[in-house]
């Protein structure tokens, strides 16, 4: 297929487009970046620049594709004002997403998040009511990060009800890779006490990936939402031991598939997209929490 990964230069666009190109399909990266003779996107095909926000660039990169896999937003709220995580997020989606519809793509694939229900940058306390979190749980999104997020699925939504386009939005957990495993769940290994805000989950970004070929690929109808997390914890704990250390009785507990289960389940993306995840933590720290050599 001719795929179009937005973000094509950020963490999951770079390994989105290597996963993409090594299952065999022709991939256009585009980002902001400003591109020059010898700019390549890990060997994608061709990079185009374009600002989403402009309805103008969004078509024009979207056209003649035959898959959309959109990760390109502002990743948090914290390091911009508000009202731009929320225009920038937000009108990238839209744009890119009304393209994809007007030209008559069949497939579009949107990078949502774990933060949907509320989880991590809540101004006001945050508790799930249950865990593990799936993708039944209410949304109490507070943030404009998660707000945009939330908004982009109902786009979806929108989208599947006014055309033939199949959508699939994937919600990773706190996404890791080789950079950034020992600064990010460094900690959490090497400290059992430390709390975190989203149940001590996270997800490799080369198992996102997987994910993500996956969902270009599906034919599932309509849109499908599909949490995305490795299957256990960081560090390895007992998942129902830390959370009642931290949270008591006040998160009721569902069943677990393992003893050391993330606080996020992907059970539906296992089931429906048949996605596995094949990496965890220990492929790149040791048990102090710090990067192995060959990592």
């Amino acid at each position: 297929m001719k795929v179009v990964v937005t973000g094509a230069n950020g963490k999951v666009g770079r390994a989105a487009v290597q996963a993409l190109l090594a299952a065999g399909h022709d991939v256009t990266g585009v980002d902001l970046a400003r591109p020059v003779f010898e700019r390549a996107v890990e060997g994608a095909a061709r990079y185009q620049m374009a600002d989403l926000t402009d309805a103008g660039e969004a078509f024009a990169v979207i056209r003649g594709a035959d898959a959309v896999v959109h990760t390109a937003a502002i990743p948090d709220p914290t390091a911009n004002p508000a009202h731009v995580v929320f225009r920038t997020n937000l009108m990238a989606t839209f744009n890119v997403l009304e393209a994809a519809v007007r030209f008559g793509v069949p497939r579009f694939v949107n990078i949502s998040s774990e933060t949907v229900p509320g989880f991590l940058f809540a101004e006001r306390g945050f508790l799930p009511e249950y865990a593990p979190v799936d993708e039944d749980h209410p949304a109490h999104p507070q943030d404009p990060y998660a707000l945009t997020k939330l908004f982009g699925e109902q786009l979806m939504d929108a989208a599947v009800a006014r055309s033939d386009i199949r959508c699939i939005s994937l919600r990773p957990s706190w996404v890791q890779n080789e950079d950034n495993y020992e600064q990010n769940l460094g900690p959490l290994v090497r400290d059992a006490a430390l709390a975190s805000g989203n149940l001590w989950s996270y997800t490799d970004a080369y198992d996102l990936a997987d994910a993500i070929v996956l969902a270009a690929e599906s034919e599932l109808p309509g849109h499908e939402v599909f949490y995305i997390a490795a299957p256990d914890t960081a560090g390895g704990r007992d998942f129902a031991a830390i959370l009642h250390e931290h949270y008591g009785d006040t998160i009721p507990l569902r069943p677990l598939s393992r003893p050391d289960a993330s606080g996020i389940s992907s059970a539906k993306a296992q089931r429906l997209l048949g996605w596995a995840p094949k990496r965890s933590w220990r492929d790149y720290l040791d048990a102090d929490g710090r990067a192995l050599a060959s990592s």
